[in-house]
């Protein structure tokens, strides 16, 4: 599948969905039509029960996304009303991935900075090869972040390293990222393909009732008022269903499970 005149790319395979920024041009910068593609590619993903999970990354091996195409402000972005429209025709994409109900793993080889850094942050995991940096590079273009970024940003690394990156604007070596906590795993460049086909085979036989149920949890925990209603159906739906029964006589019965999502 190809959205966004194909800066947006779409794969299904072995139930991972892959969405790829493609525009390696300008170092995968995002214009508002890739967030709209995003958001169609994650629309397709959430409705087809095959894809268990779902992976985004960058083309071109030199950026994941190296934030927001610089090209569109003066049109887009010029002050703060049009950064209030700039918000609302990219808010779908970003409401979008911040709410998928399916694990995400950010799979970053490269730039990943402002923009990129935040969708980064809304996956639920962030996996990277050895060479790349990232940061967010506000205080050097003017500009703020808004809450929900920044609120991000402040659960991941704490207060002082946010700080830290929000104020100095500088990029930040991978394995400085980890030692902040911004990502979860640096690995070597050659061995990224692998480190993620790994976890997303995990992922995939996984129950797929548990990793939604999981991760709207943490997600809630995560909330200043959360749907504890939500929250308690997707964990009794766990306990009632067909994956449970299945998960505990594969467990007694020395085998891998096999589950069906039901």
């Amino acid at each position: 599948m190809e959205f966004a005149d194909g800066k947006i790319l779409a794969t299904i395979k072995d139930g991972v969905g892959t969405i790829t920024f493609n525009q390696p041009e300008k170092r995968n910068a995002m214009s508002i039509p890739m967030w709209d593609g995003m958001a169609a590619a994650l629309d397709a993903f959430e409705a087809d029960p095959a894809v268990r999970c779902v992976v985004l990354e960058g083309a071109g091996g030199k950026a994941f996304v190296s934030g927001a195409d610089i090209s569109q402000f003066e049109k887009s972005r010029s002050d703060a009303e049009a950064q209030k429209e700039y918000g609302r025709l990219t808010g779908h994409g970003r409401e979008k991935l911040t709410n998928f109900p399916k694990p995400v793993i950010a799979k970053i080889q490269g730039f990943c900075l402002g923009g990129g850094m935040g969708i980064a942050m809304s996956c639920d995991m962030r996996i990277v090869g050895e060479g790349s940096e990232l940061g967010i590079p506000a205080a050097r273009l003017g500009i703020a972040y808004g809450f929900d970024m920044v609120s991000a940003l402040v659960s991941l690394v704490g207060p002082s390293n946010a700080h830290m990156i929000l104020m100095s604007g500088d990029r930040f070596s991978a394995p400085e990222a980890l030692r902040m906590g911004l990502i979860n795993k640096l690995v070597p460049a050659e061995e990224l393909d692998a480190a993620v086909g790994k976890l997303t085979a995990q992922l995939a036989i996984n129950a797929p009732l548990s990793l939604l149920a999981n991760k709207r949890t943490v997600r809630a925990v995560q909330a200043r008022d959360p749907d504890m209603a939500a929250i308690d159906a997707a964990s009794a739906a766990c306990f009632d269903s067909a994956d449970y029964a299945e998960g505990r006589r594969a467990f007694m019965e020395k085998r891998k499970p096999v589950f069906t999502g039901r």
